[in-house]
């Protein structure tokens, strides 16, 4: 597939010109089901704000901002006694695509209208005057669910099977590239039929690799964007507890690429307990700090994972935290290639477990098919009913299927035994093993003698 002019669609897509449009997207969009209601509680009403003093280029700035949002239609003059000061203000489902797009929308927020009659509840005054909004605007606590569910509801039938969208950002990603032609055309005609317009210039059409939300996206999995890498590894140690906060915050983005993660951040985590007023820097934090910076040059690609491939999963515990890896093998030999990793740190509690008890925190093996692992206990001092007062209960750990056995009272060990053999052994086979609370019934000679 040609590589595309920059500014200009590829020609599969002239058609749909009016999508690109940056003079269609400032026109004042039409009312949709999709309005933004702006509900007020009883008998309340929203606050009068302060009009806050600007500087010359900041008052420049609004003035420019009231002249070209009255032109086109976002806000109106507006006398409404209420007014707010104006402030400045799931990738695994990639597996087989090899060509991607990337379209980011125009004018986002605003090509939604304030529900009719809400208008005067987003009224803002300045020194050139009292306005109100009559298309969404930024800064609305629920404008991004509201644009959210704009979006969802333009896509719906096709998210999770060949378009990602978040906001003002669509991924679409196909297999081939007679395929997504197909793909891109159907999204842009849902963009045209809904009013929507995006941004040209910051569009990729028919690429083998983009840049989407943070990550970069080819057909050999997910990796970090270096831009955003290197702000980690030049990051400056922290001085202060919100630098040490923001620092953490960048790496955890990231923290799925990481082995161990909670484990390396550990020493740094633990600064911040008890919210702390000042930071006590130790040489444990430096050399954490460092040891993050060095995962993050050395992470792996994470694979998109097969559902048609066996998946390997790897646990590991420190002592501070647990960690694990999900894996599957590509390629011959069959080289193992880690799908995402998951990590977390150990309460308080948890870290003075001792060794034993800390690995029963660990997963238990998964059952390869159903009634081969068996948890079973007892439910005594029931109502009478017919003679029957306790419930032998018996789960099966592969599918959570149950079998609940009643029985007159509390059995002995024999008895236990012939009830599983009758309700369950018979019909589904003798199991890999039980897992009990280890009571008379469980550990007598009866089941020594039984599993000899």
């Amino acid at each position: 597939m040609p590589p595309t002019t920059p500014g200009h669609p590829p020609q599969e897509y002239t058609e749909f010109r009016e999508v690109f449009s940056e003079e269609r997207a400032a026109r004042l969009p039409v009312h949709q089901p999709w309005d933004c209601a702006i509900n007020l509680l009883p008998n309340a009403s929203p606050p009068r704000g302060w009009v806050y003093p600007l500087s010359l280029p900041e008052s420049k700035a609004m003035e420019e901002y009231i002249e070209t949002t009255l032109a086109a239609g976002h806000i109106r003059p507006s006398t409404s006694p209420a007014a707010a000061g104006f402030f400045f203000v799931a990738l695994e489902q990639l597996r087989g695509a090899r060509i991607f797009t990337k379209l980011d929308l125009r004018s986002t927020y605003n090509l939604v209208r304030i529900k009719k009659g809400d208008e005067w509840k987003t009224t803002f005054h300045t020194t050139h005057g009292h306005y109100e909004y009559r298309v969404m605007p930024f800064g609305l606590t629920n404008a991004p669910a509201v644009f959210q569910a704009l979006i969802n509801g333009v896509f719906q039938d096709l998210l999770g099977k060949w378009v990602i969208a978040y906001i003002d950002d669509i991924l679409m990603y196909s297999a081939s590239p007679e395929e997504h032609v197909l793909h891109v055309r159907e999204v842009l005609f849902r963009l045209q039929q809904h009013h929507l317009y995006v941004k040209l210039e910051k569009c990729e059409f028919h690429r083998a690799t983009v840049t989407f939300l943070g990550y970069v996206i080819s057909r050999r999995g997910v990796e970090m964007d270096m831009v955003k890498v290197r702000a980690v590894t030049d990051w400056p140690a922290p001085t202060t507890v919100w630098e040490l906060q923001r620092f953490l915050g960048f790496a955890n983005f990231y923290r799925r690429f990481i082995r161990n993660y909670s484990s390396v951040a550990g020493p740094l985590t633990s600064l911040l307990r008890g919210k702390p007023k000042r930071l006590v820097w130790t040489d444990q934090a430096q050399a954490a700090f460092q040891q993050l910076k060095d995962c993050f040059t050395t992470a792996s690609i994470l694979r998109h994972p097969d559902p048609d491939l066996q998946f390997v999963v790897e646990v590991d515990a420190s002592s501070s935290g647990l960690g694990a890896v999900l894996s599957q093998r590509h390629g011959k030999p069959g080289k193992l290639h880690p799908c995402v990793f998951y990590s977390w740190k150990l309460t308080t509690a948890e870290a003075n477990y001792d060794v034993g008890n800390r690995e029963l925190l660990a997963p238990l093996p998964i059952p390869q098919r159903p009634w081969s692992h068996l948890s079973v206990d007892f439910l005594t001092d029931l109502p009478d009913s017919g003679g029957y007062t306790a419930v032998l209960v018996v789960v099966d750990r592969f599918s959570k299927g149950c079998k609940l056995i009643p029985l007159k009272g509390l059995p002995l060990a024999m008895q236990t035994v012939e009830a599983l053999f009758v309700h369950v052994f018979r019909n589904f086979g003798l199991p890999e093993d039980i897992v009990s609370d280890r009571g008379l019934q469980f550990t007598s000679w009866v089941w020594g003698s039984l599993c000899a």
